[in-house]
């Protein structure tokens, strides 16, 4: 934790209702991290689980920002950086732990690396297996190949456990669960999006920076478990039309037409054919949201 020295790194996390993750998150923290003078933000976006009253009462050197409504993944994210003191940010989701310090090794790399803007780390399930920690840049292709991967992933986790996840490299996008980027390129990119309440944010902010020449990177030198989905698995419903809005709205911002075409086309025919299926009312949402979202505002980010 921070003393008077000054603070090198503001590890920034958003809490939503995470009372039994985020308190062995920041418990991981005060026990792994040793290295550098750093300071812990933790932007509570209105949690009702009583979660912010615990994170008060058992650390209360952690920087607590407590909203009155939640806006969603990105903007706690840039509430967090607002009152960060550090030259480098270290963002993680809640349900994070660490298993040792990772920021020697971070540090190091980004600094060697003068053209590297973000470095994320291999991120492990809970039993130590390989979580997917990258993906492809986001377009028709790139989805159809990540997904592809995912398929592979679900059927056997260890068949992505070779050369692809063991070597440090630079990648299109890193998973948003844990990455470190330097805190003036973030502040040039006018930070996360916020028009993204959730999903697609970390590959708009990655895509955003290479397309101003930096790198990103990836490396299998340092790893943390993530036990992942939490705070999303209880609004899983709510989240899948958000998904779907975050899906829309970068390909708007990011993709040619003719993909944001191909995409909506896609989308309506995979969820009609899931609403003759099932009578779930998600499948007519994101029906009417693919029919009625023709532009987004948007945003300078």
């Amino acid at each position: 934790m921070d003393d008077d020295r000054t603070v090198f790194v503001s590890i920034i996390l958003v809490n939503y209702n995470g009372a039994s993750v985020v308190l062995n998150c920041l418990r991981s923290l005060e026990q792994f991290i040793h290295s550098f003078p750093y300071e812990v933000i933790v932007v509570d976006n209105n949690s009702t689980d009583g979660s912010p009253d615990l994170i008060a009462k058992d650390f209360p050197t952690v920087r607590l920002i407590r909203q009155s409504e939640n806006r969603g993944f990105g903007s706690g994210n840039n509430i967090g950086v607002q009152a960060a003191k550090g030259d480098f940010l270290l963002f993680l989701n809640t349900d994070i732990e660490l298993v040792s310090d990772p920021l020697p090794h971070l540090i190091t790399l980004i600094k060697d690396h003068p053209n590297a803007g973000i470095v994320g780390p291999k991120l492990l399930n809970a039993d130590g297996s390989l979580q997917l920690s990258t993906a492809a840049a986001i377009s028709i292709s790139g989805e159809y190949h990540t997904l592809k991967q995912l398929k592979q992933y679900s059927a056997n986790p260890n068949s992505l456990s070779g050369q692809q996840f063991n070597r440090i490299q630079a990648v299109d996008i890193v998973v948003g669960a844990a990455f470190l980027i330097r805190k003036d390129l973030f502040q040039t990119l006018h930070g996360f999006d916020e028009t993204f309440f959730m999903y697609f944010e970390e590959s708009d902010l990655c895509q955003r920076a290479r397309d101003l020449g930096w790198a990103i990177l990836y490396t299998p030198e340092v790893a943390m478990i993530h036990l992942g989905g939490y705070s999303v698995g209880k609004v899983s419903q709510r989240m899948k039309l958000e998904y779907r809005r975050s899906q829309l709205y970068y390909y708007q911002k990011h993709r040619p037409i003719w993909e944001q075409i191909v995409l909506r086309i896609y989308l309506l025919i995979k969820f009609a054919i899931a609403a003759i299926q099932s009578r779930d009312l998600i499948n007519l949402k994101i029906i009417l949201l693919v029919l009625t979202a023709y532009r987004f505002q948007l945003k300078s980010a």
